[in-house]
């Protein structure tokens, strides 16, 4: 009987240990509790750079911050995915994160168009979303619990716009162009409310179609208006193409567009031909403070290029987002919160001091403390010089 059971619990020890050994070579050892968090912008295609430069920031709140995860009991993980500005993209991508039961967050989009019809996705599991850059009203105006952002809107950035060009640079006739996108078209309309509310004329608003390199039709009939001012609500890669042409074809009128300008490559397609073009924007001169500036001079060893306009907003977002997963982390008693305290999380935030804004959520996730810049093209470097800025509340439409 002794030495059948010797027997036995060597059997046993040695079936242990291959079972130990066999989980080591096999990678199928018990992995540490995961948290991923992803960013969603394009990272193909004419807007890759921006998106990039969100993404990178993020990156930057990431490790900076994965010490602090350690400590909890968590692995940190940063879950890039390219949504190329494409809706349908952007919905693919959306229903990748929600099967994927260890994001809890998601930093993104850059545009409007792709973060609507994403935020539907988000919503069957709400997971949530802080964005650094989509100005669309209906982002918020849903009022869904997992949306947030600490930009501006277009229902305040039309407004500051069309006030700075009628009182400031007294246009009073201006022609109006915009892409047919979500934005672009939002922010266009918002704008022309407001000009019109200041007693501005509109002489034509006219559509183009995102992708094209020939605005010539369209600048036919704008000129032949002679406006002060040539409105265009859109993306810089269009943008940019259409002021150069404008100019070609000797339309002196005054440039402005909104924040989808906001970005170096605008002054490298136009050239010389950007100078004293205005655009207003969400996002600040980064360099404007101490703190922006040391984060871009980290942002530029790191990463050996400048920031992008929006790169300081990808991390804001995601220290927002990650400061809320900790904060649920300490609610669910040190255990791994699920994605609805999470949610509860990041819209409770309150006075969050970031690089590029203070943020406080509203009750539908708008930040209190968002900004508005206007910047003009004094030379034909990057970034322009920021002339007005103000609180984006106060330009909401009455």
């Amino acid at each position: 009987m002794q030495l059948r059971c010797k027997s036995l619990t060597f059997f046993l020890m040695a079936a242990l240990v291959l079972v130990v050994v066999g989980l080591v070579v096999t990678g199928c050892a018990p992995k540490a509790n995961v948290i991923k968090v992803a960013t969603v912008t394009p990272l193909s295609g004419s807007q890759a750079a921006v998106g990039e430069s969100i993404k990178l920031g993020a990156q930057i709140a990431v490790e900076e911050q994965k010490d602090a995860f350690t400590k909890l009991g968590f692995a940190l993980q940063l879950d890039p995915q390219d949504d190329q500005a494409d809706p349908k993209v952007g919905v693919d991508v959306a229903q990748k994160l929600i099967a994927d039961k260890e994001v809890l967050g998601v930093d993104g989009h850059y545009n409007s168009g792709v973060a609507i019809p994403a935020s539907e996705v988000y919503k069957t599991d709400n997971l949530t979303e802080v964005s650094p850059a989509n100005t669309n009203p209906k982002v918020t105006d849903r009022k869904y619990l997992d949306v947030n952002r600490i930009c501006a809107r277009d229902d305040e950035q039309g407004p500051f716009g069309a006030d700075y060009a009628f009182n400031t640079l007294k246009a009073k006739n201006i022609y109006i162009v915009d892409d047919k996108t979500t934005y672009g078209a939002g922010v266009a309309q918002q704008f022309e409310a407001r000009a019109k509310a200041d007693g501005a004329t509109i002489l034509g608003h006219d559509g183009i179609t995102a992708g094209e390199t020939d605005f010539s039709a369209v600048l036919d009939k704008a000129g032949s208006a002679k406006p002060d001012l040539l409105y265009f609500g859109g993306m810089f890669p269009e943008g940019s193409l259409l002021l150069k042409q404008m100019r070609d074809k000797g339309i002196n009128a005054t440039f402005m567009g909104a924040d989808g300008m906001d970005d170096p490559q605008m002054a490298k397609i136009a050239g010389n031909d950007v100078i004293g073009a205005y655009y207003t924007t969400a996002a600040g001169d980064i360099n404007s403070t101490p703190e922006g500036k040391a984060w871009a001079d980290k942002y530029t060893k790191e990463f050996n290029q400048q920031p992008g306009a929006y790169a300081v907003y990808g991390y804001d977002s995601m220290n927002v987002l990650l400061d809320g997963i900790k904060k649920a982390i300490a609610d669910n008693g040190g255990k791994a919160p699920s994605r609805l305290q999470v949610s509860q999380a990041v819209r409770a935030t309150k006075d969050f001091q970031g690089i590029s804004s203070k943020v406080t959520f509203d009750d539908k996730g708008d930040n209190l403390y968002a900004m508005l810049f206007m910047k003009e093209y004094k030379t034909a470097d990057y970034p322009p010089a920021v002339i007005q800025s103000g609180t984006a509340g106060q330009y909401l439409q009455k």
